[in-house]
């Protein structure tokens, strides 16, 4: 069972990713920590992760922002699971990240038992029911 409410700003990644809401994050088995985590498995061979142009951890400082790699992550994920990384990063300049964080929350918890929606299966990850 995944912990209620994880979401957090540490758990925001380089590329826009709300590391709660992702399937590796919420299994119970090989867990990854979220990409900023000693314990992270996704980012550790990432190139998003990687840029020396990303600082502070989520803001883009680069003049090919956003650049091919984030542009492919983001359309995968705006046509497989109907979420946008760009989206994300814009709503955290413009907002800030405290602000994106509370709308992650309203928006990735379950309205049936407040676990955390997955967002690569569209489910609770605690109850399983369908978002």
């Amino acid at each position: 069972m995944a912990a209620k409410n994880p979401f957090k700003t540490i758990l925001i990644a380089p590329c826009g990713m709300d590391c709660a809401i992702c399937m590796a994050f919420l299994r119970e088995k090989n867990r990854c920590g979220g990409c900023h985590a000693p314990d992270r498995k996704c980012s550790k061979n990432c190139t998003i992760f990687a840029c020396e142009q990303v600082q502070g951890r989520y803001h883009h400082t680069c003049d090919k922002y956003p650049c091919s790699r984030l542009k492919q992550l983001d359309k995968r994920y705006r046509t497989k699971y109907g979420m946008s990384m760009i989206d994300n990063l814009e709503a955290i300049r413009k907002d800030g990240i405290r602000e994106f964080v509370r709308t992650e929350r309203e928006r990735w918890t379950c309205t049936a038992c407040g676990g955390t929606i997955d967002v690569h299966h569209g489910k609770c990850s605690d109850c399983g029911r369908v978002r």
